[in-house]
């Protein structure tokens, strides 16, 4: 699906996402073929010129500037929804990952300091991983590590056993509809299996096979 083919509601698609160009505000944490190709050889996609080209995405339905404002723009269901999962994450993700906000959702990417090559369509950009966003029908988690890796094969085996609903899961989307039974932690053990640096050489991998 084209970006310019999306309704205001539609999730946005994690690699158009992750493929446009990165916000500049981040706050400080503390704690085969064409068909099968990796998490981090899609987020490799577009090249520049063609990523400068593209509008920005339709389902930007947020001004907020930091987590906070996000939070407190959300109907009370899902700011309870969304505030445990931002909790989650950043409670789970190793050290080194960092929040920031970008096209009105919650992003965890990997700093500069930690990879100054940041991202290869625009250097100035740090290194996308995870995003959380609120959509008009459900919460979106995307994760570049479930697309054709090693953990979705796990995370798909673990999920019943952690929530009665069905998984709802695209290439790399997770699509929350029952608030009532999101689990948090599993998604806290999915944010805690892969660290920065995994996540890089990932990246840096897919980078060298294009």
């Amino acid at each position: 699906m084209a970006m310019h083919d999306l309704t205001p509601f539609d999730p946005p698609p994690f690699l158009y996402y992750f493929n446009g160009s990165y916000g500049d505000r981040v706050v400080r944490m503390t704690s085969g073929s064409s068909k099968t190709r990796s998490a981090a050889s899609m987020a490799a996609k577009p090249t520049p010129k063609k990523a400068a080209k593209r509008p920005e995405p339709r389902w930007k339905s947020s001004s907020a500037r930091t987590p906070e404002e996000y939070l407190a723009a959300l109907p009370s269901d899902r700011r309870q929804a969304v505030g445990r999962l931002r909790e989650v994450l950043r409670g789970n993700l190793p050290e080194g990952f960092e929040e920031a906000i970008d096209y009105g959702m919650l992003s965890y990417v990997v700093p500069h300091s930690l990879y100054p090559a940041g991202y290869h369509v625009d250097p100035k950009r740090p290194l996308p991983f995870i995003a959380l966003a609120s959509q008009k029908q459900y919460v979106s988690l995307y994760h570049l590590g479930l697309y054709d890796g090693p953990l979705l094969a796990w995370f798909r085996t673990a999920w019943p056993k952690h929530s009665r609903a069905r998984l709802d899961l695209g290439k790399c989307c997770l699509r929350l509809r029952n608030l009532d039974e999101i689990p948090y932690g599993l998604i806290g053990e999915l944010a805690g299996r892969m660290t920065p640096r995994q996540w890089i050489e990932t990246y840096k991998a897919a980078l060298g096979n294009r």
